[in-house]
């Protein structure tokens, strides 16, 4: 019951805080009980990672009931090291933009509540899709977690909030239509084998025609490159991050569009093995382009909002990239990528709309000399900045370097170009800062004040995760490794060897 208790203590927060008796004309209140409730899921998640056992393997944790008999579907939960990191990065990361939200502009002040309630349900929902194992299940989380984004942006988001939000949505429910239809597909061949299942555990192996499977494969992929997001399907995500508050932006953007990546391993490369190795070089080259066109586009933007969103798809990018290269080592990279990034996007969104609130525009060029003023948000910008452009000593620069080196084993040209992200990065990042931070101080910007107290404790878990997993990652990927081993296995692929010197010269031989 540790996974339901998990998933469904938020969800019971979200209620208290909506339902409080005066809670629309006491803000205050709202968010303290708001924090205090995410700070106990976050006290539980902790407690389920420290009884979680790695070298066991497998699924951990695990609840399974039936749910719809007709139809097979079972109320089915576990986690195993890839669901339990974004589940620990989920929890880890709700305090955070509560705590970090307490201070935003909403068009309404009086739906106060429902802003913090919505963040909670969101928590809920997210914890519930990575803990799925029924397909079924995971599909309705999976839609659920529309609800709160869509109300979050359009109902307390900022300029051009209705149409982002009908974008988002629109976006996500067609590829989960798509889903939807594979789900159906899966349902009747269960049914043609004898008894129909939605388990992961059935579905595993399940004997499936090629051409089925490709079919079947397309509707998840789709559907998980939308929420991903992958070029060209990432259209909805500039806007929605530009018309979201910050802390809106790091659940939508950290942790849901997570769940995209992490279904590619679950659902797509463990169901369909076979058509994800014969999607892998389309989807290796649509990787690369996202690295690059995201990079590209992030560099001429004027919207600081719209910029952190562009570097987002070039990071889903190298994410999808280690994941279809089929190594053990770039899936790895992969995963641990989707935690350091989630933190990493955190602080940007979080610090620049500090920054954003206190000069009333979010343009890049209405700023300058910001550091001469408050040094500790420029700081802070900057350790954020350089572990988005992957600097040697935080966060992501480990999880860049794995999903590289795992690629570059299968393809040296790919590997190559998409190395080129790497450069492109430090030019978005660095022009940012120098634009906005050095130089003289730009005039009218005289009014802009230091980070308090309580947004330097937002910020600094963050901050703190980043430097130390970029010297100590070990703890995170002896977690993840024993998960990725069997999801590599599945596809069928293995890790490729060097030949030995030995070999070499024995070959040297047979031919004198």
């Amino acid at each position: 019951m540790m996974l339901t208790v998990l998933a469904v203590a938020p969800i019971i927060g979200a209620l208290l805080v909506a339902c409080w008796p005066g809670a629309s004309g006491n803000p205050r209140l709202v968010k303290v009980l708001a924090l205090a409730v995410s700070l106990v899921t976050l006290v539980l998640a902790i407690v389920v990672a420290a009884q979680f056992d790695p070298a066991e393997g497998g699924y951990q944790f695990v609840e399974q009931r039936e749910w719809i008999p007709a139809i097979g579907a079972h109320y089915a939960l576990g986690l195993n090291g890839i669901g339990l990191t974004l589940v620990m990065l989920t929890t880890i990361l709700s305090p955070i933009v509560i705590l970090a939200a307490w201070g935003d502009r909403l068009p309404n002040p009086s739906r106060t509540h429902t802003y913090f309630a919505w963040m909670l349900a969101l928590e809920g929902l997210a914890i519930g899709v990575f803990a799925a194992t029924d397909v079924f299940l995971f599909y309705l989380l999976f839609e659920a977690t529309l609800v709160p984004l869509y109300f979050l942006i359009g109902a307390h988001g900022g300029v051009g909030r209705s149409y982002a939000a009908v974008k988002f949505l629109i976006y996500n429910l067609v590829g989960g239509l798509l889903m939807l239809a594979s789900i159906v597909g899966l349902y009747a061949l269960t049914t043609q084998a004898g008894e129909s299942s939605f388990l992961h555990s059935d579905l595993i192996g399940l004997d499936i025609s090629a051409g089925t499977e490709k079919l079947l494969f397309m509707g998840f992929f789709i559907a998980f490159a939308v929420k991903a997001p992958m070029w060209p399907l990432h259209t909805w995500l500039p806007d929605a991050a530009a018309s979201s508050t910050p802390s809106t932006a790091v659940l939508m953007v950290s942790i849901v569009d997570k769940i995209g990546t992490f279904a590619m391993i679950r659902w797509c490369l463990e169901i369909f093995p076979g058509a994800s190795q014969w999607a892998s070089p389309v989807v290796m080259v649509l990787a690369v382009i996202s690295i690059l066109y995201g990079a590209l586009l992030a560099i001429g933007q004027d919207d600081i909002r719209r910029l952190i969103a562009f570097t987002s798809v070039s990071h889903f990018g190298f994410i999808v990239l280690g994941i279809f290269a089929f190594t053990t080592l770039s899936t790895s990279g992969a995963t641990l990528y989707m935690f350091n990034h989630g933190l990493s996007t955190a602080v940007l969104f979080l610090v620049t709309g500090m920054l954003i609130a206190r000069r009333g525009s979010a343009s890049i060029a209405d700023f300058g000399g910001v550091q001469k003023i408050a040094p500790v948000l420029a700081g802070i910008l900057l350790i954020g900045g350089l572990s988005s452009l992957s600097l040697p000593g935080l966060a992501p620069f480990i999880s860049e370097f794995m999903v590289l080196a795992g690629t570059f084993t299968v393809s040296i040209p790919l590997a190559v170009v998409a190395a080129f992200g790497i450069i492109l990065a430090a030019v978005y990042i660095l022009l940012m800062y120098k634009r906005t931070m050095t130089g003289p101080l730009r005039p009218g910007l005289d009014g802009i004040r230091e980070l308090d107290g309580r947004e330097v404790t937002a910020l600094a878990p963050a901050v703190v995760l980043i430097i130390a997993l970029g010297f100590v990652p070990g703890p995170l990927l002896s977690v993840i490794n024993p998960s990725v081993e069997p999801v590599i296995a599945q596809v069928g692929a293995e890790d490729p060897v060097p030949p030995h010197p030995a070999d070499a010269s024995a070959t040297e031989g047979d031919h004198e």
